[in-house]
């Protein structure tokens, strides 16, 4: 693997590196799409719950970090898009795993919960926490204003950078030379999309020359058959991506660097207070880190 540098805790830069097929990748146990989950230990998988909100349902949970409720009694819902590695990928037998995942789990057995992990598209996933049908969102989610406006986040616990894809002996060398690409492919939703898809007077391309796909890996699969000229996603799966395909390569300079936080329902205080504290343990005792150090090989 090249370039791999290791997770950096709250506040620090961090870039990962992992290899995986290309699409949603394939490993061990444990966490923006699409194939059908199977039952693991101790996550397991579902469809998220019909409750309208966490207070709804009435499932109190006392702890020491303080008392909060989830939509299933004795479980901590997860809604994800289980197609961004290393962060939440499906294994060869239809489990869950990744950081976020095992970072969840972490979370779930502080609290004396079982972790649900509900995988999703990724728009979907943040619904979810939005409408109290999971209790929290991990799926790579970069903090911005308008994602804030409906959703609270607990403090980021990693760095994200958006870069850039293209075939090797493309004539988009740099990012100003994104301006002259003809269609840039991005997954729906993200950030990525969001940035490109914004006016050139905003700093973007326009609607017109960004094409939004279910995942990653379909913007991917679309630049190596010459669809589009350009793929804008996260470091961390287009350094997957482009190990998975011949002819691609990311470009040097960075398109933008972004914060990653839980989501959880607007106004859940006491859900997120909770959760903050118990990441600031997890933290404090190694474990995060250690769960970092399981996917991402320090240079």
């Amino acid at each position: 693997m090249k370039h791999m540098k290791k997770l950096a805790l709250l506040g620090l830069t961090a870039a990962f590196s992992l290899s995986l097929l290309a699409g949603c990748g394939g490993g061990t146990t444990g966490t923006s799409d699409s194939p059908a989950p199977a039952e693991s230990t101790p996550v397991e998988e579902s469809q998220a719950p019909e409750s309208e909100s966490p207070a709804a349902g009435g499932n109190t949970v006392s702890t020491e970090y303080g008392d909060f409720t989830v939509v299933e009694a004795g479980k901590l819902h997860m809604s994800t898009n289980a197609a961004f590695p290393p962060y939440e990928m499906t294994t060869d037998d239809g489990g869950f795993e990744g950081i976020d995942v095992e970072v969840a789990d972490a979370i779930a057995q502080k609290l004396g919960l079982e972790l649900v992990v509900d995988d999703m598209a990724f728009n979907a996933a943040l619904t979810a926490v939005q409408t109290g049908q999971s209790d929290i969102a991990m799926a790579g989610i970069t903090v911005n204003e308008e994602r804030q406006a409906v959703m609270d986040f607990t403090e980021s616990y990693a760095t994200g950078v958006q870069v850039v894809i293209v075939q090797e002996d493309s004539p988009i060398q740099t990012i100003d030379d994104l301006a002259n690409a003809e269609m840039i492919g991005c997954q729906a939703d993200t950030t990525g999309y969001i940035y490109c898809s914004d006016t050139p007077e905003n700093g973007g391309y326009g609607a017109d020359h960004v094409t939004a796909y279910d995942t990653g890996a379909m913007a991917v699969m679309a630049l190596v058959n010459g669809q589009i000229d350009a793929v804008v996603i996260d470091n961390e799966p287009a350094k997957a991506f482009v190990e998975a395909n011949e002819g691609l390569k990311i470009l040097d300079t960075e398109f933008a660097v972004e914060d990653y936080a839980i989501g959880v329902q607007k106004g859940n205080t006491a859900l997120l207070d909770v959760l903050n504290a118990v990441m600031d343990d997890l933290k404090a005792d190694g474990t995060f880190q250690g769960i970092v150090d399981k996917y991402i090989t320090a240079e």
